[in-house]
């Protein structure tokens, strides 16, 4: 058997590996961090039809063999395979599960959160007017971070004093780099961290997600689990804020390298809606997410009509979102090209099939709210060093600018 190929733990070239992946293949075997063997999808259509494909489990507890002999469970990856929750569970009860978040996600509600993504919006740019004309601010920590974790947190009643350790827990999740040691301390605190706020909302429950949660658990126990509950709340925070830190910070760090783009959105060429869905596809905020498990044998053929390839029954599956993103086979020759122009941008940033990002409506009026508004405060807002200066976060799954310097010049 071919050798994998071994993916880059910090993610410093998220681009570049795709590229190399999809020269080996629509599927290709890889070596994550801990030495965990796995599957890559980078063409599009392919890793589309797995998302929604019943033979692709996301509960490792049931399907992956690894995790039931007991591998694995002090690496990086526990955060993402141990709790029990939507993202890892399969068929009944992920369907359990999704229903008893589902309705705080409808469109009335999510179209109801408008006013407060615009209050947190207006007040962290006055925040930013603040800041001498010329001095450099990093962008990512002063907007693109503190808008969704303050969206997040008012969505979930989470108190002023436990979101610092929210925001810190996130990030040590989405650090690929991590060491056993640093898991292990990771779980303890996520443990705590969500104790202490279940503890809190049944002794001063109010009109929040976080609430009604707690309450679903109380009153109906056979419908959800005390670490299920946990885990849920886990999830719909971490994801509900990682993924519109990096498609805010991407988006912009586009736009400012892409000056004849932004200049389309500027004159009203382009919608800023455009812009959104083209960052998602060129720069998704997750580039990849672990893990999927073929529960039978599942044989490919790619769209390019290269040779067959069967993933075994028990292997993993890491979903390469920022690859398929920019497949030629799907998005032609200019698949890399950043074109907010483009007929047809669309992306699996959100995943896919039954376990389409519930967020994403939320995400995108966040978006839709911040981006606009920042360039139109600080029209000539600039990069405050080249492009290339600017590290990514350490980690392969989440895809953004570990800071995003700039300058800003407001409209006078």
């Amino acid at each position: 058997m071919e050798q994998p190929f071994v993916l880059d733990p910090a993610g410093r070239d998220v681009n570049g590996e795709a590229e190399r992946l999809r020269e080996l293949g629509p599927a290709t075997r890889v070596e994550l961090p801990g030495g965990i063997m796995a599957w890559t999808v980078s063409e599009f259509d392919l890793l589309k039809k797995l998302l929604a494909d019943p033979r692709v489990s996301r509960d490792p507890r049931k399907h992956w063999p690894a995790w039931q002999r007991g591998e694995h469970h002090d690496s990086w990856i526990q955060p993402w395979t141990a709790p029990v929750n939507m993202l890892t569970s399969y068929g009944v009860e992920h369907r359990r599960l999704r229903k008893l978040v589902a309705p705080a996600f409808t469109g009335r509600r999510t179209e109801a959160m408008r006013g407060e993504v615009e209050r947190i919006t207006a007040k962290l740019l006055d925040g930013l007017g603040e800041v001498p004309p010329g001095e450099t601010v990093d962008l990512r920590a002063a907007y693109a971070f503190p808008l969704p974790m303050l969206v997040i947190c008012g969505l979930f009643g989470i108190p002023e004093e436990s979101r610092s350790d929210l925001s810190d827990l996130v990030e040590r999740i989405m650090d690929t780099t991590t060491t056993p040691e640093e898991a292990d301390r990771t779980m303890r605190d996520i443990a705590s961290t969500f104790d202490g706020l279940i503890a809190h909302k049944r002794e001063h429950p109010g009109d929040d997600l976080a609430t009604m949660l707690v309450s679903t658990r109380d009153e109906d126990g056979d419908r959800l689990t005390e670490a299920e509950l946990q885990a849920t709340l886990l999830l719909l925070m971490s994801a509900g804020h990682e993924t519109t830190v990096n498609l805010i910070g991407n988006a912009v760090h586009a736009l400012l390298t892409h000056p004849d783009q932004l200049a389309l959105v500027r004159n009203g060429e382009v919608p800023w809606e455009n812009v959104i869905e083209e960052t998602l596809r060129w720069a998704p905020s997750v580039s990849s997410i672990p893990l999927r498990y073929a529960i039978e044998d599942i044989e490919l053929t790619g769209g390019a009509g290269t040779r067959r390839l069967t993933i075994r029954k028990g292997d993993p599956i890491l979903a390469t979102f920022g690859a398929a993103g920019r497949d030629p086979l799907r998005h032609g020759a200019d698949a890399a090209v950043f074109d907010i122009r483009r007929e047809d941008p669309e992306h699996l940033a959100f995943g896919h099939g039954v376990h389409f990002c519930l967020g994403a409506p939320l995400a995108r009026i966040e978006a839709r709210t911040a981006l606009p508004a920042l360039f139109a405060r600080f029209p000539g807002l600039a990069l405050a060093v080249p492009p290339e200066e600017i590290a990514h976060v350490p980690s392969f799954i989440a895809n953004g600018h570990a800071t995003l310097p700039v300058r800003l010049t407001p409209a006078r």
